[in-house]
């Protein structure tokens, strides 16, 4: 995947599982927030420079399509690209697939709002931080980088 990054990799364990016997749509959730977690330190919104700067990341928007079932002991890789970064918001995906077949298991698309934690409403993203995204993902999407 053109323009995309490693932002998770893990395997499935048998507690991941529902009665079905495949990967449970919940662990998808939390395999991709890991992901996303990963994907801001990419951008420069890291730990440190949150709790620093007193900001946070809140989900506004999150659509996922299933595309293939996930195994006990199937090894999971995701990956992620930048869509649009807007002044206070961020859209991107998580694609995520099986590490062994490379089959596309699940994709997601998120939209995030850059929070200030004390003020609990949407601010914009320091100017470092457009930066390290256009660093960190060059020419993407569709608006990329506003």
């Amino acid at each position: 995947m053109s323009n995309s990054s490693v932002t998770y990799k893990g395997v499935v364990y048998p507690q991941h599982c529902d009665h079905m016997g495949h990967m449970n749509v919940a662990w998808y959730v939390s395999k991709f927030d890991e992901a996303t977690w990963n994907f801001f330190a990419l951008i420069g919104l890291t730990p440190t420079f949150l709790r620093q700067s007193g900001r946070g990341m809140a989900a506004v928007e999150q659509q996922i399509s299933y595309k293939n079932e996930m195994m006990p002991g199937d090894l999971i890789e995701v990956r992620s690209r930048l869509i649009e970064l807007k002044s206070k918001a961020v859209r991107f995906t998580h694609d995520m697939f099986n590490a062994e077949t490379g089959a596309l298991t699940a994709s997601t698309e998120l939209t995030a709002v850059h929070l200030d934690t004390q003020l609990r409403k949407a601010v914009a993203f320091a100017p470092e931080i457009t930066a390290c995204a256009e660093a960190a993902f060059p020419a993407s999407g569709e608006g990329a980088i506003q």
